[in-house]
């Protein structure tokens, strides 16, 4: 056995162990076939040039493809991989064995991972709309011994393959709407898993169809290489100061920068709700309730997004400088601010600029506060298609895409 073998194997097999730790951390339980897939399938195998510890980081991606500064192609971190597959197999009953699989984004390892958990007696094919991608996808598999997987090269906004319905949709590219198409391949009872735009802000969503709409089962927070071809959607970011911006990604989402510049000026007003929360509380719930909550108060919801060299200089303290929930409403804005802490306790609080600053700030820690008060409660969401009546619209906070209308609502605790 030669020295690279062992150390690929020793890096292997501490990258599980940490995977399995981290669930446990989190609160998961990693399936054992997700444990057993993850243990057989040797990822150096899908990162060809990549050195081997990087490869193996469970926290890190390997980027496979650039255009210019942009990442368009990667092999996911494997932390991000376990818990997607977590989603699929723990909605799916008695497991993946057997089942059919699409996946939609190809980098190899992932297909390899589902080919073991489907078994001999199913299926696994996987597309990308990018030759390179394709290509290269094969030549992995087929060294890796997985060159049963069909491997496909299409737009997959269309449909793929020969008319068999799958069992399991997973998507391993950031979507912004939902295709009819995957919809429509989708088995009765089927699950999609995609990391879906709302707000701007990306979920891993587990979706079980029912009839012509999907509903959610779990979430989780995640990023991923934006989709390409014709199901693309162009984020939209307004410059409002040095290093500050504004994030806009729904259709009705919109912004002056030089009047939102002009507030940002202007002294704050910071509001605490007076909380004292657990280091593990999943702020990022919070984060969709205040979208939906500000979008229901007829406010303009946006994301803010800073620069570290901003946020030294004082000019902004978001709760996360890659994306912060934030208001614009009558001459005033509002975001969510950075987190005080008190031993090993912290409170929420909001910071706000322009007019009646202070009454904008508390409006937000009210809807900290209740969120709080409701128990935390986790998103749900719904997917119809476009033209769906309103009328036969579950109640919730409703977005119009392209191709669907998405009902986030919120689980009672």
């Amino acid at each position: 056995m030669s020295v690279d073998t062992v150390a690929s194997e020793g890096l292997h097999t501490a990258m599980v162990d940490q995977l399995v730790a981290d669930h446990a951390d989190k609160g998961l339980t990693m399936r054992p076939e997700v444990e057993a897939a993850l243990r057989a399938v040797r990822r150096h195998l899908f990162t060809p040039g990549a050195p081997l510890e990087e490869a193996y980081r469970a926290d890190q991606a390997v980027i496979a493809k650039r255009r210019g500064d942009e990442a368009v192609s990667s092999v996911s971190a494997p932390w991000l991989i376990a818990e997607m597959l977590g989603q699929a197999t723990d909605d799916v009953d008695g497991g993946l064995l057997g089942r059919h699989v699409l996946e939609i984004g190809s980098g190899g390892y992932n297909a390899a991972l589902l080919r073991e958990l489907v078994g001999l007696s199913g299926s696994v094919t996987t597309v990308d709309i990018d030759r390179d991608v394709t290509d290269r996808a094969t030549a992995c598999l087929a060294a890796a011994g997985y060159d049963d997987v069909r491997v496909v090269c299409a737009d997959a906004e269309q449909p793929i393959g020969d008319g068999r319905p799958y069992d399991l949709i997973i998507v391993t590219v950031g979507a912004w709407d939902i295709s009819p198409a995957w919809t429509g391949q989708l088995a009765e009872t089927g699950t999609l898993v995609v990391p879906l735009r709302t707000f701007g802000m990306t979920r891993s969503w587990a979706l079980r169809r029912a009839g012509d709409r999907l509903v959610s089962r779990s979430q989780r927070l995640c990023g991923f290489v934006s989709m390409q071809g014709s199901g693309a959607h162009e984020m939209r970011y307004v410059d409002i100061a040095a290093g500050v911006h504004l994030r806009l990604d729904e259709l009705q989402q919109q912004a002056d920068p030089e009047a939102v510049g002009a507030l940002l000026s202007q002294p704050p007003a910071q509001e605490w709700a007076g909380a004292s929360l657990p280091p593990n509380t999943i702020l990022a719930d919070l984060d969709l309730w205040l979208a939906a909550r500000i979008t229901d108060a007829g406010q303009q919801f946006v994301v803010l997004t800073a620069q570290q060299e901003a946020i030294d200089a004082g000019l902004v303290a978001p709760a996360w400088r890659y994306g912060t929930p934030a208001a614009l409403h009558d001459g005033s804005f509002c975001y969510r601010s950075a987190l005080t802490w008190t031993d090993d306790l912290f409170d929420l609080g909001a910071r706000a600029h322009g007019r009646d600053a202070g009454a904008a700030a508390e409006r937000m820690v009210e809807h900290m506060r209740a969120w709080l008060d409701a128990g935390s409660p986790s998103p749900l969401l719904h997917v119809l298609p476009a033209g769906t009546p309103d009328g036969d619209l579950p109640a919730g906070t409703v977005l119009d895409k392209r191709h669907s209308r998405v009902v986030l609502t919120f689980n009672p605790s």
